[in-house]
Protein backbone atom coordinates (compact mmCIF):
# COMPACT_ATOMS: atom_id res chain seq x y z
CA UNK A 1 0.00 0.00 0.00
CA UNK A 2 2.85 2.25 0.46
CA UNK A 3 4.22 2.03 -3.14
CA UNK A 4 0.89 4.31 -3.67
CA UNK A 5 2.40 6.85 -1.83
CA UNK A 6 4.86 7.49 -4.69
CA UNK A 7 1.92 8.24 -7.41
CA UNK A 8 1.76 11.93 -7.91
CA UNK A 9 -1.16 11.97 -9.45
CA UNK A 10 -3.39 10.61 -6.45
CA UNK A 11 -1.73 12.77 -3.78
CA UNK A 12 -4.11 15.29 -3.75
CA UNK A 13 -6.92 13.31 -4.58
CA UNK A 14 -9.93 13.81 -1.56
CA UNK A 15 -10.82 10.28 -1.92
CA UNK A 16 -7.10 8.83 -2.16
CA UNK A 17 -7.58 6.44 0.77
CA UNK A 18 -10.89 4.90 -1.09
CA UNK A 19 -8.57 4.18 -4.24
CA UNK A 20 -6.03 2.74 -2.62
CA UNK A 21 -8.42 0.69 -0.61
CA UNK A 22 -10.34 -0.94 -3.19
CA UNK A 23 -7.01 -2.18 -4.54
CA UNK A 24 -6.95 -4.25 -1.77
CA UNK A 25 -10.08 -5.67 -1.25
CA UNK A 26 -10.53 -9.10 -1.79
CA UNK A 27 -14.03 -8.51 -3.53
CA UNK A 28 -12.62 -6.35 -6.23
CA UNK A 29 -9.86 -8.98 -6.90
CA UNK A 30 -12.76 -11.19 -7.17
CA UNK A 31 -12.17 -13.55 -4.44
CA UNK A 32 -14.93 -15.40 -2.28
CA UNK A 33 -13.94 -14.14 0.84
CA UNK A 34 -14.64 -10.41 2.23
CA UNK A 35 -11.73 -8.15 3.76
CA UNK A 36 -7.87 -7.08 2.45
CA UNK A 37 -5.15 -8.71 1.56
CA UNK A 38 -2.02 -7.04 2.52
CA UNK A 39 -0.49 -6.61 -1.16
CA UNK A 40 -1.07 -7.39 -4.64
CA UNK A 41 0.68 -8.66 -7.50
CA UNK A 42 0.79 -7.62 -11.11
CA UNK A 43 -1.93 -10.05 -12.15
CA UNK A 44 -4.42 -8.57 -9.03
CA UNK A 45 -3.29 -4.48 -10.21
CA UNK A 46 -4.19 -5.57 -13.70
CA UNK A 47 -7.37 -6.92 -12.89
CA UNK A 48 -8.37 -3.61 -10.33
CA UNK A 49 -7.24 -1.95 -13.82
CA UNK A 50 -9.82 -3.84 -15.76
CA UNK A 51 -12.61 -1.97 -13.88
CA UNK A 52 -11.82 0.85 -15.57
CA UNK A 53 -11.20 -0.32 -19.45
CA UNK A 54 -13.26 1.71 -22.09
CA UNK A 55 -16.08 -0.22 -23.40
CA UNK A 56 -15.62 -1.89 -27.07
CA UNK A 57 -17.45 -1.55 -30.14
CA UNK A 58 -18.42 -4.83 -30.65
CA UNK A 59 -20.11 -5.50 -27.55
CA UNK A 60 -23.66 -7.10 -27.11
CA UNK A 61 -26.13 -5.79 -25.19
CA UNK A 62 -25.33 -8.78 -22.71
CA UNK A 63 -21.64 -8.26 -22.66
CA UNK A 64 -22.50 -4.20 -22.01
CA UNK A 65 -24.88 -4.92 -19.19
CA UNK A 66 -22.86 -6.94 -17.28
CA UNK A 67 -19.95 -4.27 -17.94
CA UNK A 68 -21.94 -1.96 -16.65
CA UNK A 69 -22.57 -3.54 -13.36
CA UNK A 70 -19.10 -4.95 -12.86
CA UNK A 71 -17.99 -0.81 -12.63
CA UNK A 72 -20.34 0.02 -10.54
CA UNK A 73 -20.30 -3.38 -7.93
CA UNK A 74 -16.74 -1.43 -8.04
CA UNK A 75 -17.67 1.67 -6.93
CA UNK A 76 -20.36 0.41 -4.31
CA UNK A 77 -17.48 -1.42 -2.37
CA UNK A 78 -15.58 1.93 -2.08
CA UNK A 79 -18.67 2.71 -0.60
CA UNK A 80 -19.38 -0.31 1.42
CA UNK A 81 -16.47 0.38 3.90
CA UNK A 82 -17.66 -2.34 6.43
CA UNK A 83 -18.43 -5.00 3.55
CA UNK A 84 -22.03 -5.63 4.75
CA UNK A 85 -23.65 -5.47 1.67
CA UNK A 86 -25.34 -1.80 2.56
CA UNK A 87 -24.22 1.61 2.06
CA UNK A 88 -25.22 3.41 5.25
CA UNK A 89 -25.81 7.22 6.26
CA UNK A 90 -22.41 7.32 8.11
CA UNK A 91 -20.48 5.40 5.13
CA UNK A 92 -21.77 7.87 2.64
CA UNK A 93 -21.35 11.06 4.85
CA UNK A 94 -17.89 9.73 5.11
CA UNK A 95 -16.97 9.89 1.46
CA UNK A 96 -18.92 13.22 0.92
CA UNK A 97 -16.86 14.75 3.62
CA UNK A 98 -13.78 13.32 2.21
CA UNK A 99 -14.81 14.51 -1.42
CA UNK A 100 -15.70 17.82 -0.39
CA UNK A 101 -12.62 18.39 2.34
CA UNK A 102 -11.08 20.30 -0.25
CA UNK A 103 -13.22 23.16 -0.34
CA UNK A 104 -11.92 25.75 2.38
CA UNK A 105 -15.81 27.41 2.16
CA UNK A 106 -17.88 24.00 2.75
CA UNK A 107 -17.96 23.59 6.54
CA UNK A 108 -18.33 19.96 8.06
CA UNK A 109 -22.18 20.35 8.64
CA UNK A 110 -22.94 21.38 5.11
CA UNK A 111 -21.33 18.43 3.85
CA UNK A 112 -22.93 16.01 6.48
CA UNK A 113 -26.47 18.06 5.08
CA UNK A 114 -25.51 17.39 1.34
CA UNK A 115 -25.25 13.63 2.25
CA UNK A 116 -28.61 13.41 4.52
CA UNK A 117 -30.24 14.88 1.11
CA UNK A 118 -28.71 12.62 -1.27
CA UNK A 119 -29.64 9.78 0.99
CA UNK A 120 -32.93 10.66 1.26
CA UNK A 121 -33.27 10.95 -2.65
CA UNK A 122 -31.87 7.66 -2.41
CA UNK A 123 -34.51 6.38 -0.47
CA UNK A 124 -37.08 7.76 -2.16
CA UNK A 125 -35.59 6.46 -5.68
CA UNK A 126 -35.30 2.75 -4.19
CA UNK A 127 -38.35 2.85 -1.28
CA UNK A 128 -40.49 5.36 -2.54
CA UNK A 129 -43.01 6.80 0.07
CA UNK A 130 -41.31 6.17 3.39
CA UNK A 131 -44.05 5.85 6.66
CA UNK A 132 -42.86 8.21 9.72
CA UNK A 133 -42.03 5.08 11.35
CA UNK A 134 -39.82 3.38 8.91
CA UNK A 135 -36.08 4.11 8.44
CA UNK A 136 -34.14 3.47 5.56
CA UNK A 137 -31.15 1.12 6.33
CA UNK A 138 -29.10 1.68 3.57
CA UNK A 139 -28.44 1.47 0.08
CA UNK A 140 -27.88 -2.28 -0.93
CA UNK A 141 -26.39 -3.00 -4.65
CA UNK A 142 -29.78 -3.72 -6.30
CA UNK A 143 -31.14 0.06 -5.17
CA UNK A 144 -27.34 1.52 -6.21
CA UNK A 145 -28.20 -0.32 -9.33
CA UNK A 146 -31.47 1.97 -9.77
CA UNK A 147 -29.50 4.84 -8.81
CA UNK A 148 -27.34 4.62 -11.63
CA UNK A 149 -29.83 3.36 -14.06
CA UNK A 150 -29.54 6.09 -16.87
CA UNK A 151 -26.30 7.38 -16.13
CA UNK A 152 -23.16 6.78 -18.63
CA UNK A 153 -20.89 5.08 -16.25
CA UNK A 154 -18.19 3.79 -18.85
CA UNK A 155 -17.47 7.64 -19.91
CA UNK A 156 -16.96 8.62 -15.98
CA UNK A 157 -15.44 5.63 -15.00
CA UNK A 158 -12.22 4.66 -17.62
CA UNK A 159 -8.85 5.11 -18.03
CA UNK A 160 -7.18 5.52 -21.27
CA UNK A 161 -4.25 3.72 -22.13
CA UNK A 162 -1.77 4.85 -24.65
CA UNK A 163 -1.15 3.08 -28.01
CA UNK A 164 2.03 1.72 -28.14
CA UNK A 165 1.93 2.17 -32.23
CA UNK A 166 0.88 5.91 -31.84
CA UNK A 167 4.32 6.33 -29.81
CA UNK A 168 6.46 4.47 -32.62
CA UNK A 169 5.22 7.05 -34.84
CA UNK A 170 6.39 9.45 -32.94
CA UNK A 171 9.81 9.02 -33.36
Amino acid sequence: KENFDSIPDLEFNPIRGKIVHAFFDKRNLRQESDGLVDEINFEDFLTIMSYFRPIEMNMDEEQLDRFQKEKLKFLFHMYDSDHDGKITLQEYRNVVEELLSGNPHLEKESARSIADGAMMEAASICVGQMGPDQVYEGITFEDFLKMWQGIDIETKMHVRFLNMETIAHCY
